[in-house]
């Protein structure tokens, strides 16, 4: 549609003297913090817009003593232990479900298990996954650690080692880092570099990008792709998430809970800025093809969010897929949910796109 030549002019002169004063004023950091918006209590219905089975995931109550975490090294040992027994009974069911088969294994050292595929493509056959586990770095050891690697190895129907990596109080920073590096260097002797995935969430989602940045670092090959889910990306708490789904988030509950303490307990004092931490503030440029996962109720769904633009800003194919009314790492709470699949499918699908034969 052509402009009337009686608006021209004027609407000429308009945009020419409102853009410098747009940029003027955008330019302008605010001086002081500005003014938080206040918002009345309400009630938060289970949305309907998602399967029943995670509506029933998403209508649960706030964890358990989310408040208060655990104040001495023994303390943290025994909530790590709390559930390794529940979940180590699942696991021969779901491997059966998934038809893989998950057998343990020590790699330079490290501890891990691996996980196989019934029926391996040929196509896959000479890819591998590293899975590093969440937990805010001091849960899930063991058998705890393998319920996303087995949903990715089934979904997938790739291989996939998973390693168990060391936390609080058996060691601190970087242990769990260290540890992740010693099986890449080993991955990348087992396969060619672009046939390998490296994923995981929550802490693992942090570890998989400290892992690229230490890579980097190291002048080690880059992996063919990488699947941060919800990742820690950012532990000194910034990101509007951090408020607006705070006691919304019914996994992490609150930016001052059990999570922030145990990565403060893994830190042992060292700057919780540093990119090996907070990945968010290291230099992403040269990552591998990334899709991210989070939720809409995730307390950590700014720190995806900025990871994605961080990517994003640095020229890297990033993908972001954000799911209804889930709260933190719930895309992976249970492989017969709907939305579990799809989560897992996505990511298998973004893998097979961007790795090797």
């Amino acid at each position: 549609m052509t402009t009337p030549s009686f608006l021209a002019a004027p609407l000429a002169a308009a945009l020419l003297t409102a853009l410098p004063a747009a940029a003027q004023t955008a330019a302008q950091a605010p001086t002081q913090p500005l003014p938080p918006r206040e918002v009345p209590a309400k009630s938060l219905p289970v949305p309907t817009t998602v399967s029943p089975e995670m509506q029933a995931v998403i209508a649960q109550p706030l964890r358990n003593n989310w408040d208060k975490p655990p104040t001495t090294p023994d303390g943290w040992r025994q909530l790590a232990e709390s559930n390794v027994a529940t979940v180590a009974a699942q696991i021969p069911a779901m491997a059966e479900r998934l038809r893989v088969s998950v057998e343990p294994t020590t790699i330079d050292g490290v501890r891990a298990y691996t996980i196989t595929p019934a029926d391996l493509p040929e196509r896959n056959r000479n890819r591998l996954a590293v899975h590093v586990h969440g937990g805010c770095y001091v849960l899930n050891p063991r058998e705890a650690a393998l319920p996303e690697a087995i949903f990715l190895a089934g979904f997938a129907r790739m291989k996939v080692i998973a390693v168990d990596y060391r936390m609080p109080p058996e060691a601190f920073f970087p242990a769990a880092l260290d540890d992740a590096m010693t099986v890449y260097r080993a991955a990348i002797r087992m396969v060619p570099p672009a046939n390998l995935a490296v994923f995981g969430s929550s802490a693992g989602g942090a570890l998989t990008l400290e892992m690229m940045l230490r890579a980097k670092a190291e002048g080690l090959p880059m992996p063919g792709a990488i699947a941060p889910g919800t990742p820690m990306s950012d532990v000194t708490k910034q990101g509007d998430s951090f408020q607006t789904n705070a006691l919304v988030d019914n996994v992490l509950v609150s930016p001052d809970g059990f999570c922030d303490a145990a990565t403060r307990f893994y830190a042992n004092g060292h700057d919780l800025k540093d990119p090996l931490l907070s990945p968010v503030y290291g230099d992403v440029q040269g990552f591998p093809p990334t899709i991210l996962t989070t939720g809409t109720r995730d307390l950590l769904l700014s720190n995806t969010v900025r990871m994605h633009r961080a990517l994003r800003r640095a020229g890297t194919e990033a993908v972001l897929q954000v799911f209804e009314g889930q709260s933190h790492a719930q895309f992976y709470r249970d492989d017969r949910i709907p939305e579990v699949r799809e989560a897992f499918n996505e990511i298998a699908l973004f893998f097979d796109r961007h790795l090797g034969n």
